[in-house]
């Protein structure tokens, strides 16, 4: 029977006080019976506006229909046609702006938890299925794939699919990414990117970590090497600092770094071998889902005070209104219009505080983005010992600097097509961050996609 509430089922989540304290995920996922009843909000319209917002294509209404039949393995099956990351998308992409956003229910309530039924399906798959994925009839093409991200573990996995002989090269010790260096353990476990991995292993995908691509090897190598394609998926790993005084001081972090060491080098553990400097009042600098994560990690590390300092109000804050929420929950403190100047330092060397300008929002401009501008006579202090600068990444040059010919744009993005991922050389393809810089998962895997898509149809 059809469920016509205007509120979908909440999730469990770990009470604040205590999650604050941990690194265990804060969301607990949908019971049966919560992933019924929503299942049944569902009025499964014919045209599908949800998949219309889904950057990969998963037939949403097809498998919320498997769901309330009970037949969990079949909706599992459904969404693995379009998503080689079921259970990581349920859990990190932003569905709010998505498939959910173009839900009918959506017009007159909430709309359907799309994205919660998804993670309740992937998760009931990883603890009931009994059968391996079975890898395809090889087809003997090679496709080399650089970076085990999102995007190109789902260019991978669509390829092998396919029967090509698919080759990831890891510039990390492990692979995954993003998904492992940089999404915090309480919003993505990392059991839970390995199991996708290992599916992905099954279908035959080879990956080589450790080997950084124009270091090691160059592109021009994996053509040499037999590689009929490249599909080079390598990120968006270089930080943006501020270039104020005081970003040398000792105590300042990019938040790639502090997550990394954090997140990939487990340095929230007594007996991990990775420095880290805690700090009892830290100020992240930013407003995306990354300064999000740095804050909420840095209060799980033992800071007393952590700030978020951002230069324009709430409304304009990018990160996801869940994380900003969590956030708030957990006692994260909220600077906004306000912009750092300078960081302060001791007088060796380490950081002692942080000089802000508060911020007034002008007009629109063409865009409709309000500018901030600096209100004169405005500057305060926020005592600090650690600040991590969280606003924004660029690719890293290496690759560009080493493969003749690959254009770029200047902000070193590769240049590539939308629609296909081809970029300026023959049969080298490009997506993810290293296209559009720092984005969303979902939006990386749909890059990976289309552009097996374009591969596919090059080389068969």
């Amino acid at each position: 029977m059809a469920n016509m509430s205007l509120t979908k089922n909440e999730m469990i989540l770990q009470d604040p006080k205590e999650r604050g304290k941990n690194f265990n995920e804060v969301a607990l996922g949908y019971s049966l019976e919560q992933a019924l009843d929503e299942a049944e909000r569902c009025l499964s319209c014919q045209n599908s506006p949800c998949r219309e917002g889904c950057p990969v294509g998963i037939k949403i209404p097809e498998f919320i229909k498997k769901i309330k039949e009970k037949d969990f393995e079949a909706a599992y099956q459904i969404i693995y046609e379009d998503s080689s990351l079921p259970a990581v998308c349920g859990r990190v992409c932003p569905q709010e702006s998505q498939c959910e956003k173009f839900c009918v229910r959506g017009n007159k309530g909430e709309s359907v938890g799309i994205g919660r039924l998804e993670r309740f399906v992937a998760d009931w798959h990883s603890a009931n299925a009994k059968t391996k994925v079975a890898a395809a009839p090889k087809n003997g093409h090679k496709v080399a794939v650089v970076g085990s991200g999102p995007s190109g573990l789902t260019c991978a996995g669509d390829l092998a699919r396919k029967g090509y002989e698919v080759s990831i090269f890891e510039a990390l010790h492990v692979a995954g990414g993003v998904l492992v260096y940089g999404i915090p353990e309480f919003r993505l476990p990392k059991e839970i990117v390995r199991k996708e991995i290992e599916t992905l292993k099954e279908l035959g995908v080879k990956i080589e970590t450790n080997v950084v691509i124009g270091r090691t090897i160059s592109i021009d190598d994996l053509f040499e090497d037999g590689f009929e394609a490249v599909y080079v998926a390598s990120g968006a790993g270089l930080p943006n600092f501020m270039k104020i005084p005081g970003e040398n001081l000792c105590g300042v972090y990019s938040a790639n770094e502090f997550l990394t060491r954090t997140n990939l080098m487990k340095a929230y553990k007594e007996d991990s071998a990775t420095p880290i400097k805690k700090g009892n009042n830290v100020i992240v600098v930013g407003g995306g889902n990354v300064a999000m994560d740095a804050a909420r990690s840095a209060l799980r590390l033992g800071a007393e005070n952590v700030y978020i300092v951002y230069r324009r109000s709430e409304e304009e804050l990018p990160a996801r209104k869940e994380e900003i929420e969590h956030a708030k929950e957990e006692g994260i403190i909220f600077k906004l219009l306000n912009n750092p100047v300078k960081i302060n330092g001791d007088e060796k060397g380490f950081v002692k505080s942080v000089t802000c300008l508060k911020q007034e929002l002008g007009e629109p401009d063409a865009s409709g983005r309000r500018s901030p501008h600096p209100v004169e006579g405005s500057e305060f202090d926020i005592q600090a010992d650690v600040v991590i600068i969280a606003i924004g990444t660029s690719p890293n040059p290496l690759i560009k600097d080493t493969t003749k010919g690959l254009e770029t744009d200047r902000h070193g993005c590769i240049v590539a097509d939308e629609a296909t991922g081809k970029t300026s050389l023959n049969r080298i393809y490009a997506g993810g961050d290293a296209v559009t810089g720092s984005a969303t998962v979902i939006l990386a895997m749909g890059a990976g996609k289309a552009a097996a898509k374009a591969i596919d149809e090059e080389l068969k």
